[in-house]
């Protein structure tokens, strides 16, 4: 619990130190200094960048219930070996899903001697559940997500006006925000083809308009209610403008998007390829850099995974067919270093990383402010940022290895990660158990 780490590329708070050492005690940083290390037990990365761990806020791990999709174990041990320390678990898919105090409970309890990492939980608004909502929040719920369109299962189902105008003043009096699959279903335009194994088949039933409008429906009832609310895995350029203006008025709406949208493109999908389905769909190469812009211009606030696995006949893969597949990205052991590919190619920073994938996701989560400072968690990861590699999916932890980034060249890997002090990944591999995460239940 006790040592130094020394590396030639410490990120700080405000950006990128040269050669600093840093002493961590009792699983926090005590120290961050030039110069050489006192300590005995210590560990020189060289070049490896030192960062703050990635908090990722959008994690379906679905157990209980529907553990075989994606559990506690696969899941945080897939997030360590991606750098992940703290991840946030959805509401859905898992049996009961999580709409009820009862529900949280259920979910908190199956977590028992599973985690990897640290987890924390939002909860669900669908209707009917008001009167769950603060009793929810008062167990730990870190806000509440609904869906404005078909969830595509029948236990979490789809909300309006209605249930926003009922869920969002219990919220702001909570203090947590609701969290948004923005999405309202409209009148679609003539099928650019009906063969169901082209990927347009798929993205012309998910059009940038039906994101476009919820969004707007979102910032409507944030002006009405002054409720925080965030756009979860937002992936249409249209939407974007809608957020700036909301931001322009000073009002509380945030937004995020995903790995997928910012390194995939519709023009490269394969024909039958179902493990890219995702909704909203990934869309063609122009709307990707839209969304790097907003990045890079602070309209959209931070990037997480939206780690979405199914068990693999669900996906479809034998036949192809993009309508009836399920829809979900599995990638959070890929993360990091998807990103910082991409990223790297339109020259951000590891500066910029920490701010997308630390410290935006820590504010919506209200976690403690991230970053290798005295006095922070030993949340840590020594990341090659120069790497250059292969995705494999034998290498993945999660459930079921399918992904459409197997066979992805990447650039930057995950070498090591702690968790509060204590060593989870070395030398790109877990370290033997037990698991040392913790349920995270109280706000910062």
């Amino acid at each position: 619990m006790n040592f130094t780490l020394r590396s030639r590329r410490t990120l700080g708070p405000d950006g990128l130190l040269a050669d600093r050492a840093v002493t961590v005690v009792g699983g926090r940083i005590a120290a961050v200094v030039p110069g050489r290390m006192a300590a005995d037990d210590h560990l020189d990365l060289g070049d490896l960048a030192l960062m703050p761990a990635v908090i990722d806020t959008h994690v379906h791990v679905n157990e209980p219930g529907r553990a075989e999709w994606e559990g506690w174990t696969t899941a945080t041990q897939a997030a360590a070996l991606g750098g992940v320390a703290t991840l946030v678990d959805m509401p859905l898919n898992s049996l009961p899903v999580t709409t009820t105090l009862a529900a949280l409970q259920a979910k908190i309890a199956s977590t028992a001697g599973k985690l990897w990492v640290d987890v924390g939980f939002w909860g669900g608004v669908i209707p009917g559940n008001t009167a769950e909502l603060a009793p929810m929040a008062a167990a730990g719920a870190r806000g509440f997500k609904c869906f404005l369109c078909d969830s595509g299962i029948d236990e979490f189902p789809q909300s309006g006006p209605r249930e926003l105008a009922a869920a969002m003043p219990v919220l702001k009096a909570a203090g947590v925000p609701l969290l948004v699959h923005a999405e309202l279903e409209g009148a679609l335009t003539q099928a650019a083809t009906d063969d169901v194994m082209d990927y347009r088949a798929w993205l012309h039933r998910r059009p940038p308009e039906w994101e476009d409008a919820a969004v707007a429906l979102v910032a409507e009832h944030v002006e009405a209610t002054g409720c925080p609310a965030h756009i979860v895995h937002l992936s249409s350029a249209g939407a974007l403008d809608i957020v700036r203006k909301a931001k322009a008025k000073g009002l509380p709406l945030t937004a995020e998007t995903c790995p997928h949208y910012l390194c995939l493109t519709a023009e490269e999908v394969p024909r039958g390829a179902t493990q890219f389905k995702c909704a909203p769909p990934i869309r063609p190469a122009a709307n990707r850099e839209h969304l790097w812009a907003a990045l890079a211009d602070g309209t959209l606030d931070f990037v997480v995974t939206d780690h979405s696995p199914c068990i693999p006949d669900l996906k479809r893969l034998s036949d192809g067919d993009f309508l009836a597949a399920w829809g979900g990205v599995a990638s959070l052991q890929l993360g990091l270093s998807s990103v910082w590919t991409e990223a790297r190619r339109r020259g951000h920073t590891l500066a910029d990383l920490q701010r997308w994938m630390t410290v935006g996701p820590a504010r919506l989560a209200g976690l403690p402010a991230a970053g290798i400072a005295v006095g922070a968690r030993a949340d840590l990861v020594a990341f090659d940022p120069d790497l250059s590699w292969t995705v494999d999916p034998a290498e993945l932890a999660h459930r079921h290895p399918v992904t459409p980034y197997a066979g992805r060249p990447m650039t930057g890997r995950v070498r090591h990660t702690w968790l509060r002090g204590h060593a989870v990944v070395r030398d790109g591999a877990l370290l033997p158990g037990p698991p040392m995460g913790r349920t995270l239940l109280e706000r910062a």
